[in-house]
């Protein structure tokens, strides 16, 4: 983020459970069902997953009052030197050519704050305007000289922000800009630091899937920047640097973005594995709206957004940022915001001194979000799947180190409060539970008791409802996440580590919030058979002892069955052109069947909502929902080949097709 440059002032069976909250607000009149399936287990909660940007430019830096509000808040991660001034920063002389340092702004303040608050740290290395070397000299600095123990380290920040695509924010002296040569010295980056401290853990820049100038390749490349920066030094680094600022002209649009991020983690996953050798870590440092910054809106997308990462495995998410000062004032969801990207009021006015922020340091709404996702899910817990019927309730839930099961419910719509009735899958819950709420205009999260009965959500509201187990815990150990081998159109061999004596494993199809049990074994492999061919399976395995107590769910194992080997057609997709939100394709259609084709017809489905076809040659294109359909009435021998192209756009990640039928034939696609 290119900061404003603000001087600061100084299923199985159910087993049904229900909560009853009290609320001032009336319920809507038609229940909303929340289901949540404990054997559905996505993703462990990392130490460092609730995490702030600090920026050197803020006077309050490292002051004891914010390291106690970002503790109150349950804040484990904290990021330095702050945006596109890590790119002009220099860590030795605490200065930033062009651009305002703050007093007592410097690393050991920063660090001071990090302690005294009981997180961590996220260190941005200077690219763009720095080397190796001085990096380097920053890692013996921190962890040999004053024992701090950083683990993470960023190579630059949004360095494709450098006019290598045309818009140019980020400071880049080098001789070339291109993703080649940033990949090229992250390499030396990393071998710098790491002959410093062996230990650490090295990021490097990633563009997000479908946020620009994400799959664009420019004049000279050889491909994207996530392309070309995973290729050369995927091999090398630790993690995956990401941010997000999702954009919309209103908080309903915006609050829907988060529908984005399963399919943004898969791509990079998908693309780490494919280019770098391995899976990736991958971390959100950046991240904010663009509606209702310091109001409700900002707090609702904040608490689904972290939650959402979370729960795919992002170790980090770091809202952008602590302090930073007044934008446009208006009136959002009954409340004044002040279009301010930071957690804690400024306290400044603006320039005609008209209209003043509340005292420094007063939290902002999504303060309070951050702080209830902490509550939420604490490092160690395991996020579960959730499911609402309504698409105004967004729900999470996450399984607690002590037995307990959190569910943190969003209401989105500012209008109505909704009444949850929650039903919980291999799970059972105590008769009472605790309740935290933060409402539209609330100043703080409050905590009550309920009983077993129904939630009642106001409306604009976040509600955690934390329940505790009717009985005893304890069973066998969570196995590990499950590897699929030896994947064909219809079967999929998952193995795991050994399992320990007397116990059974029970593996499961998930499928939203239910799942479906494929089968057991005693054994360390499992053969799924029957599959739909080139169809997703989630699947998770459970351990189950000789009395019947279940283990925690594994993490989750997506894979996607292939295409038949063989078939009477085949279909090549290639992507020639991007733009950043559209491009252009060809689809090749192969007869590799024995008979003649007079005419044919191909249909493919997209896997997003957000794809569409803008228009097509060679073919009459038409899409009917997420339903693509491709017509041609000239003939096609056997053997021979034809190609149809499209414009597409996109609104999201843009992901590709898998499945294509000709003639209602599936293909083989290549």
């Amino acid at each position: 983020m290119r900061p404003r440059l603000v001087v600061l002032p100084a299923l199985a069976a159910l087993v049904a459970a229900q909560v009853v909250l009290t609320s001032p607000a009336r319920a809507a009149d038609t229940p909303v069902t929340v289901t949540v399936n404990t054997r559905a287990g996505l993703e462990v909660v990392h130490e460092a997953a609730a995490g702030v940007n600090h920026a050197i430019w803020d006077t309050h830096l490292g002051s004891d009052a914010v390291a106690d509000l970002l503790k109150d808040a349950g804040v484990k991660a904290m990021r330095y030197p702050g945006g596109s001034y890590s790119d002009i920063y220099h860590w030795a002389d605490h200065t930033a050519p062009g651009g305002y340092v703050a007093p007592n702004t410097d690393f050991d303040t920063f660090m001071s704050g990090v302690r005294r608050a009981g997180g961590q740290a996220i260190v941005t290395a200077n690219y763009g305007t720095g080397t190796a070397e001085e990096a380097a000299a920053w890692v013996r600095y921190a962890n040999v000289e004053k024992r701090y123990g950083v683990k993470y380290w960023e190579i630059g920040n949004e360095n494709y922000g450098n006019g290598h695509y045309g818009s140019g924010w980020e400071a880049d002296n080098h001789p070339s800009k291109s993703p080649t040569y940033y990949a090229t010295l992250v390499r030396d980056y990393a071998t710098a630091m790491k002959a410093v401290d062996p230990t650490i853990k090295i990021g490097a820049v990633l563009t997000t899937p479908g946020e620009w100038p994400d799959a664009i390749t420019a004049a000279g490349d050889p491909g994207s920047w996530n392309d070309v920066v995973l290729s050369i030094a995927g091999p090398v680094v630790d993690f995956g640097i990401i941010h997000w600022y999702p954009s919309g002209d209103t908080a309903a649009q915006v609050l829907t973005k988060t529908d984005h991020v399963k399919d943004q983690i898969a791509l990079v996953r998908e693309q780490s594995r494919r280019l770098a050798g391995k899976d990736l870590d991958i971390a959100l440092t950046e991240v904010n709206t663009s509606v209702g910054r310091n109001t409700q809106p900002g707090a609702l997308f904040a608490a689904d957004a972290y939650a959402a990462m979370i729960g795919q495995g992002v170790f980090n998410v770091d809202w952008w940022n602590v302090h930073n000062g007044m934008g446009q004032v208006r009136e959002i969801a009954g409340h004044t915001d002040y279009d301010d990207f930071g957690l804690l009021s400024s306290g400044n006015c603006n320039a005609e001194g008209t209209v003043c922020q509340p005292p420094l340091n007063t939290p902002f709404a999504p303060y309070h979000a951050i702080s209830m996702v902490s509550k939420f899910a604490r490092p160690g817990d395991q996020l579960v799947r959730a499911a609402s019927t309504d698409p105004l309730v967004r729900s999470h839930a996450a399984r607690r180190a002590d037995g307990g099961l959190s569910v943190m419910l969003i209401n989105q719509d500012p209008d109505a409060a909704k009444t949850v009735d929650l039903r919980l899958a291999g799970y059972t819950a105590a008769a009472d539970a605790t309740v935290l709420r933060f409402g539209n205009g609330d100043t703080g999260i409050t905590t009550s008791t309920g009983s077993s009965a129904a939630v009642t959500l106001p409306p604009y509201s976040i509600t955690t409802v934390v329940l505790k187990p009717a009985g005893s815990v304890g069973g066998p150990a969570a196995p590990a996440r499950p590897v699929a081998d030896s994947v064909t159109d219809t079967t999929a061999t998952l193995s795991w580590p050994a399992p320990p004596s007397g116990v059974k494993y029970e593996v499961h199809r998930t499928v939203g919030a239910h799942t479906e049990q494929w089968g057991e074994t005693t054994g360390t492999t499992f053969t799924a058979a029957n599959l739909v061919p080139g169809t997703e399976y989630t699947v998770n395995v459970v351990a189950r002892d000789n009395a019947g107590k279940v283990s925690w769910s594994s993490p989750p194992l997506t894979f996607t069955t292939r295409t038949p080997a063989t078939s009477t057609c085949a279909v090549t997709y290639k992507e020639t052109t991007n733009w950043g939100n559209g491009f252009v394709a060809d689809l090749q259609v192969t007869n590799t069947g024995t008979r003649p084709l007079a005419g044919w017809t191909l249909t493919y489905t997209w896997p997003t909502t957000w794809q569409q076809v803008s228009s097509g040659w060679n073919a009459t294109w038409s899409q009917t929902g997420t339903r693509v359909t491709v017509a041609n009435t000239a003939a096609l021998a056997p053997g021979e080949s034809t190609t149809a192209g499209f414009v597409g756009a996109y609104q999201g990640p843009n992901v590709h097709p898998v499945k294509y039928f000709l003639n209602g034939r599936l293909c083989t696609t290549r």
